[in-house]
């Protein structure tokens, strides 16, 4: 009898622990793993934004926790994986969505901006992944880590250097943690969205001009053009998939 497609997104009994939701893909993230069953923890700055969020979720199959959380706050990152765990089980699903984005030259940039972006983007993706591996082995359970890199990553532009420098680290990061983790039957993934729409990339429209007629189809993607990638990754059918990185980006700085 042939064997029917190792494909589920059924994530009931779960935790997923989300960073970066109070606007933007972070909150597609929540909405989308919440409907699939997974009790969902929400991190963001803006408490408002959290409660409502939070409000939007009830409904859900699992239960929702908003976490208030400045994520270049190195022990509060740690203190917000206790919280999570002491009222949602351990997290079996992370995904590292904070990210602060720049439109700036680089000899015009401040350092505590530069310091800030780091922390944001990269050192607390690195905790975060860390501090949940380290309670997933002690729990003896599997775990899916997916980060949020950019298609910054692989592709040069003038006014957003310090940005795409810290999202390609985060692409070897993702390549380098799986490596390590990967023994302890925890996979470590990255998304690369190209634009999108969302607040953030609102902004860098503002100060950058329509950057979509450089573009094959002229066009942002929907936040919700994410999903099946998400999915995927975070899904029994991604078992043998550790360290990539998926490129989502309709083409945009393919050539």
């Amino acid at each position: 009898m042939t064997e029917s497609p190792n494909f589920s997104t059924d994530l009931t009994g779960q935790t997923a622990f989300i960073t970066g939701t109070t606007s933007g893909l972070g909150r597609r993230f929540a909405e989308v793993l919440a409907s699939c069953g997974a009790n969902v923890a929400v991190a963001g700055r803006r408490v408002d934004r959290l409660e409502e969020l939070a409000e939007h979720l009830k409904n859900a199959d699992g239960k929702v926790l908003p976490v208030p959380l400045d994520v270049t706050d190195t022990e509060a990152l740690f203190a917000s994986v206790e919280k999570v765990e002491q009222e949602l089980g351990p997290i079996q699903i992370l995904v590292n969505n904070a990210g602060k984005p720049d439109a700036q030259l680089a000899l015009k940039m401040d350092p505590k901006f530069v310091d800030e972006m780091v922390a944001t983007n990269l050192t607390s993706l690195f905790h975060l992944a860390s501090e949940v591996t380290r309670r997933l082995i002690e729990a003896e359970l599997p775990g899916r880590i997916v980060n949020i890199a950019s298609g910054a990553a692989f592709s040069a532009g003038v006014g957003t250097s310090w940005y795409a420098i810290t999202k390609s680290a985060v692409v070897r990061m993702t390549e380098m943690l799986a490596l390590e983790f990967a023994r302890y039957d925890v996979n470590v993934n990255c998304i690369a969205p190209g634009a999108f729409e969302s607040e953030m990339m609102d902004g860098m429209l503002e100060r950058m001009g329509d950057i979509t007629q450089g573009f094959p189809r002229k066009r942002l993607g929907k936040p919700s053009q994410l999903d099946s990638t998400l999915l995927y990754l975070v899904s029994p059918a991604s078992d043998f998939v550790t360290g990539a990185t998926i490129r989502v980006h309709d083409g945009q700085g393919a050539g």
